[in-house]
């Protein structure tokens, strides 16, 4: 009995510690900008939100692609694409709000639809009138709803492990578990391990060796930013709506999706079933990758979607 309560007293005093040294404060917006917002990162207000984008490449594209991030990522997920992309195009990419350094909706609503009306007027203000469009994880959500509500405004569609279809067999990062669950998702407020933000990370990708500490650190970074603790939790627990999907079947524009064969969190049946459901789409699964293919194999997916844009 005295070696177990001495033992409870150590494991106490262990998870104590560990507690209090996970407890993080949030990162002030001007040090993070000082790394994550060199050159040639903008900010621009709408609906009382400073969004952070970029945009490079050809200047007088007037097909510009706008490249969406998903949940927990930021623009930065897109750098290998954009190095390439910018020799030929336009390339504008931005960081959703509740992430990155754009910070959270004020109103705290999460839904598709307020990220779709934040794009369209981000778009409106940058004067992209017609664009190609990409979308990874959530932001292939956005930009599949995106297209469904505007589809004189999208040339082509590129999905990129897209959510928004009803699927069962999934492993969610550690981090989207712990925000769904309530009061521990109170907790992922104050308390954010960084062990917690590499396990995140390694569990959307295939190789983990590819997680480098320069991932981890921009990951983990930017979820302190003011606010967004906050966001992933009101963005996990947002209802799902999925009126939408009866509607799929009336995006006509070429479409492109992209998908790791190894994604544990949106599985490959659900490419399968974009593919069913889509009438003019071309399917390309991307062997020994995740979740997130444009960022941990990006040589691999560049040459579909530069075949794809050209043609």
């Amino acid at each position: 009995m005295k070696f177990l309560k001495y033992l409870a007293f150590i494991l106490f005093g262990l998870l104590t510690i560990f507690v209090l040294l996970s407890i993080k404060q949030d990162i002030p917006i001007d040090d993070l900008k000082a790394t994550y917002a060199q050159t040639p990162s903008k900010f621009i207000k709408i609906k009382n939100i400073n969004i952070h984008y970029r945009i490079e490449g050809v200047e007088n594209d007037t097909l510009p692609i706008i490249l969406i991030h998903g949940t927990g990522a930021s623009l930065h997920t897109f750098d290998a694409w954009t190095k390439e992309l910018s020799v030929s195009k336009k390339v504008i990419r931005m960081d959703l709000p509740g992430f990155g350094l754009t910070g959270p909706f004020p109103d705290r609503n999460y839904s598709i639809s307020s990220y779709i009306s934040t794009i369209d007027t981000f778009l409106f203000k940058l004067g992209v009138k017609k664009c190609i469009m990409a979308g990874n994880s959530l932001g292939g959500n956005i930009a599949w709803q995106y297209t469904l509500m505007f589809p004189e405004k999208v040339h082509k569609l590129i999905l990129i492990d897209a959510a928004g279809l009803k699927y069962t067999e999934s492993k969610p990062p550690l981090a989207f578990r712990i925000a769904r669950i309530p009061i521990l998702n109170k907790l992922l407020t104050m308390i954010t391990p960084k062990s917690m933000a590499r396990k995140s990370i390694e569990d959307v990708y295939y190789n983990k060796a590819l997680v480098t500490d320069e991932i981890v650190d921009r990951y983990f970074n930017l979820t302190l930013r003011e606010g967004n603790r906050q966001a992933m939790v009101d963005r996990m627990t947002t209802p799902i709506d999925y009126s939408a999907l009866k509607d799929l079947g009336e995006i006509y524009i070429p479409t492109l999706i992209l998908w790791g064969e190894n994604d544990l969190l949106i599985p490959l049946s659900s490419a399968l079933e974009f593919s069913k459901k889509l009438p003019n789409d071309t399917l390309i699964v991307i062997h020994n990758c995740g979740h997130v293919p444009m960022e941990e194999c990006p040589s691999e997916t560049l040459k579909p979607v530069l075949n794809f844009i050209s043609n």
